[in-house]
Formats: structure tokens, sequence, C-alpha cells
């Protein structure tokens, strides 16, 4: 119940978040619906077809769909009160790939996967849905830039494995492993930390 419940959070800030990109390009209601339900599913999608669940998941439980509906209305609704875009969309992106990380990875530990895919499955679940977002959005994803954030979940996923050694609970893995992604990503970019660039500063320019 609370790992559908942690999917469910999961699926509402990443239409959150796509609804938000949608409307900084100024798309159609038709567009930010669009874009809010790639969004929200893509990475979910991904996972599901790679270990061979049919139909996918969001599929076979209307709930996914009526919850990225009512997100995405939710954030049309009030776009006049976000003053600050750019920090709501961090925000609710952030927490996105914090809960897809989770819910990735213990899709793939009840699919009876190795761990290293389970963590790769859930950077994948968390990162796919934004990568879809952005190009459809004539954005370079934010995970193919110098920011921290395939890197945060995948820090996120390794914390699970280690606490599974210790902890019974699954309910304060979810939380602890998700609260990792969230505050790798958050001091990452207060402090700008990033990966490093393969390319030298003129080389960049040149590329600009």
């Amino acid at each position: 119940m609370f790992f559908q419940f942690i999917d469910i959070l999961g699926t509402i800030a990443f239409a959150i978040s796509g609804a938000l990109v949608a409307m900084n390009k100024r798309m159609d209601p038709f567009g930010v619906l669009i874009i809010a339900f790639v969004t929200a599913v893509g990475g979910g999608t991904l996972r599901d077809v790679m270990i061979g669940i049919e139909p996918v998941s969001w599929m076979r439980n209307m709930t996914f769909v009526y919850v990225i509906i009512g997100s995405a209305t939710f954030a049309v609704i009030l776009k006049n009160r976000i003053n600050y875009l750019r920090k709501s969309l961090f925000l609710f992106d952030t927490i996105g790939i914090a809960l897809y990380t989770v819910v990735g990875v213990e899709t793939g530990l009840i699919a009876g996967l190795h761990p290293l895919i389970c963590i790769a499955l859930g950077t994948m679940t968390a990162c796919f849905g934004g990568v879809i977002r952005d190009i459809l959005c004539n954005e370079i994803p934010v995970i193919f830039r110098k920011e921290i954030y395939a890197t945060a979940c995948i820090l996120g996923g390794l914390t699970y494995f280690l606490l599974l050694q210790f902890l019974d609970e699954k309910n304060y893995l979810f939380i602890i492993a998700g609260l990792v992604v969230i505050i790798v990503r958050l001091v990452a970019v207060r402090f700008k930390i990033s990966l490093p660039s393969l390319y030298k500063k003129d080389e960049t320019s040149k590329l600009d």
C-alpha cells in the first residue's frame, strides 16, 4: 500500500513538473496535458517494457491517468500563483526523481533482478520521463548536462541496497533512499557541484 502511495506521489510530482515546463513554453492546454502525461509515465513505461510487464502499469490502473489529469489541471489553475517557476519546476522534478528511483528499484527487486540492474532500472524510471519532456520542449535533457541528476538517483539506489542489509522495514528504506536523492540534488545545486566537463572553456564557447 505504501509502495503504491509512493508511486502516486511520484506521478503527481512529475505531472506538475511537465505541466510547468509546457506552460513555460506557452503551450496550449492540450500540449500541457500531453507533456505532463509523458513526463509522468515515460520512465515507468520504459521500466515495465524492459521487465516484460504487459500491459504497462498505468494502462492497468486508471488511478494514474486521473492523477495526471488532476495534477496538470492543478498546475494550470495555479499558474498565476507560482511566482518562482524555475524553483517550482526544480522542486517537483527533484521530488519526482527521488520517488521514482525508489519505485524503480523496488520493481526490479520484485522481478528478481540483480541489485546493479535494479539501480539502473530505478535511474531510468526516474530520468526517462524528464528526457522525453525536455526533448519535446526543445531543451537539452537535464541528464545530459553537467548537473548532478542521474548520479543522485544512483546514490539513492545504492543507499537502498546498503540499508537493506540492516533494515527489514521497507517503508523506512523508501523514505531514506528518497531523501538521499533529494539531499544530493539540493546540495549539488546549492554549492554548484557538477560532473567534470569533457570540453575546455574555449571549446564550449565555440560550440555555443
